[in-house]
């Protein structure tokens, strides 16, 4: 229990923050995946599709939830895997 407003107030603030983050990292992880099975079934125009849609989700999240250069390094594995696949 809360002894001063402000505690308060940063109680309901954190807790709406983090369900922003949880939402933006299951963003991240759903885009990241739909991205890879259409790499897989072979579709070259959806894997394309869903892997600018996956790098878009991945580096708005960056300083947010994700540190820059791991978002870089997903990016970077993901248009590899699309490249090979050609």
């Amino acid at each position: 229990m809360a002894n001063h407003k402000s505690s308060d107030k940063r109680i309901l603030v954190t807790a709406k923050k983090n369900a922003i983050n949880t939402a933006r990292r299951s963003a991240v992880k759903t885009a990241t995946k739909k991205a890879l099975s259409a790499i897989e079934s072979g579709d070259k125009a959806a894997a394309i599709a869903a892997v600018r849609n996956a790098e878009s989700k991945i580096m708005k999240s960056v300083g947010k939830v994700t540190p820059k250069k791991r978002a870089s390094r997903k990016v970077s594995r993901l248009t590899q895997k699309l490249a090979k696949m050609a």
